[in-house]
């Protein structure tokens, strides 16, 4: 990864998740630097060393528990020797406990943008759940160079005093061997391998890269030693430096719940009488007696000096109980007239239509024909004849209407038509032309460069082609089959035109190479 930008410049399984080992002390060391520098705690704070630290197993620096050591002493034991003990020290004594400090390891994780690693410890000792990719622990290399540049030369110092004793550097092979190295971490367990993240300068540009699953630190600081130098050929001289955001902060949410002091009147097992002080009543309100105008005499009215002539308003006169009485069976009578008028009216416009009008005929409730006598006897006017069987009565010349008797309909037959067909429906369907392709669509081809004695030739020259050739090779598949004359490195699924241009330029620097195909 180039540092300067924090753009990638060459993967190989960067998001499979593996153990970190002690890499995962890179985050660690991340928020004890955070707690520092945001007052949280100091460099001279003593942490309690606790019996679950002082028990794990090396490397450690050798703490007893119920110790107190200074935390300048705990980040030098970590950073330097990867102690396992001091590690575990700083987790508890940030965050009262180990577990409480791994889910604040996993969150800044996230915060950092490392969405494939998950913390369990704060060592990196194997656990389930505890993972990380090599891609993300790139991530947290660049972080810790940008974010926390006065700690830094902490990674490339070869020895430090920690306080109960002087600690090695575990990275010193890798940071003598390889020139402009200074730092960062050195990792192994039997599960993870040896892991390596690397920070290395030359001139003005910085790289950082990330082994995992080294079967050696030789093999590992190797490896590493041709990421580095062949990603130094390919990154520019001159680009712009793009910094990370400032570190991010980790918050706790604090729910607090108010406490109200429960009153006797809710808590008690006894009735209790609750008394209402009595308002004094109203007062009532003083009638004002009113005197009776008096009667308005007939007079001219008199005209003011203005020459305006004003009104005067008089009241309305009350009706005498006699006159009143006598008004409501006026209007009785009245209202009786007209109900008996209008009744009578209409009477007499409804007689001419009803005269005109005849008695609907009853239609049949069956196929018997009611016949009712043509003139009922006045005396017994419900009486009637029923006829039953009669015959159907002709609509046309009776006038009364029946029901005709309808035709059964004729069985429905057995036969089954499937379809049916016109004459342009009897012609054969038109030929499908089907059309096949090759698998992988012409990437059949590939090529194999020789033969050599040992595995780790062979994987050193397919990694140096790989990366030599990485715009052909970006999607070829790499292998090393072991055969019984030695082993045979070889590149797979590829175009016959990318297999031919790379055995060209392979055969051109005296490289062994031949295509092969389907």
């Amino acid at each position: 990864m180039d540092a300067r930008t924090g753009k990638p410049i060459y993967t190989q399984n960067a998001d499979t998740k593996l153990h970190p080992a002690s890499l995962t002390k890179m985050m660690t060391l991340y928020l004890a630097f955070l707690a520092v520098e945001r007052g949280q705690v100091r460099l001279d704070s003593k942490f309690t060393v606790s019996s679950n630290a002082a028990a794990e197993p090396p490397s450690k620096l050798g703490l007893r528990a119920g110790q107190q050591i200074e935390l300048r002493y705990l980040i030098r034991a970590a950073a330097i020797k990867s102690a396992n003990d001091a590690a575990t020290a700083i987790g508890e004594g940030l965050a009262g406990s180990e577990d409480a400090f791994a889910q604040q390891m996993t969150q800044m994780a996230r915060a950092l943008g490392m969405n494939n690693t998950q913390f369990r410890n704060a060592n990196g000792l194997t656990q389930d759940g505890h993972y990380s990719t090599a891609h993300d622990m790139s991530v947290l290399g660049r972080r810790l160079f940008y974010d926390f540049p006065q700690y830094y030369n902490l990674f490339s110092r070869r020895s430090a005093d920690a306080g109960i004793a002087t600690v090695s550097q575990t990275n010193k092979r890798f940071l003598d061997d390889y020139a402009g190295a200074d730092g960062i971490k050195t990792g192994y367990t039997r599960a993870a391998g040896f892991n390596l993240t690397a920070s290395a300068k030359h001139g003005n540009k910085r790289l950082i890269a990330t082994v995992f699953g080294g079967t050696s630190t030789a093999q590992r600081n190797q490896v590493m030693a041709q990421l580095l130098d062949s990603s130094f050929t390919r990154v520019p001289t001159r680009v712009r430096e793009v910094r990370p955001g400032p570190p991010p902060t980790l918050t706790t949410r604090i729910v607090r719940r108010a406490q109200v002091e429960p009153s006797p009147a809710a808590t008690s097992p006894q009735t209790q009488r609750l008394t209402l002080n009595s308002s004094a009543p109203p007062q009532p309100s003083e009638r004002v007696a009113v005197a009776a105008p008096p009667a308005p005499q007939p007079q001219a009215a008199a005209m003011p000096s203005n020459g305006q002539l004003a009104l005067n308003a008089s009241t309305r006169p009350r009706i005498r109980p006699a006159a009143e009485a006598n008004a409501i069976d006026d209007a009785v009578r009245m209202a009786a007239a007209s109900t008996k008028s209008d009744a009578t009216a209409e009477s007499d416009l409804a007689e001419p239509v009803l005269a005109v009008s005849s008695r609907p005929v009853p239609s049949p409730r069956s196929r018997a024909v009611a016949a009712a006598p043509a003139a009922n006897d006045a005396g017994n006017p419900s009486t009637a004849t029923v006829t039953a069987e009669a015959e159907p009565a002709d609509l046309g010349n009776s006038g009364s209407m029946s029901l005709v008797a309808s035709t059964p309909p004729e069985p429905r037959s057995e036969t089954v038509i499937v379809a049916a067909m016109g004459e342009g429906d009897i012609s054969s369907p038109e030929a499908v032309e089907i059309v096949s392709r090759k698998e992988n669509s012409g990437r059949n081809y590939g090529i194999v460069l020789g033969m050599y004695r040992s595995k780790a030739e062979a994987d050193r020259l397919v990694m140096e082609i790989a990366l030599r050739q990485g715009d052909v090779l970006s999607g070829a598949a790499r292998h090393v089959a072991d055969t019984n004359r030695g082993f045979q490195p070889s590149f797979a699924n590829l175009t016959l035109a990318d297999a031919q241009l790379t055995c060209e330029q392979l055969q051109a620097k005296q490289q062994e190479c031949r295509v092969v195909g389907p």
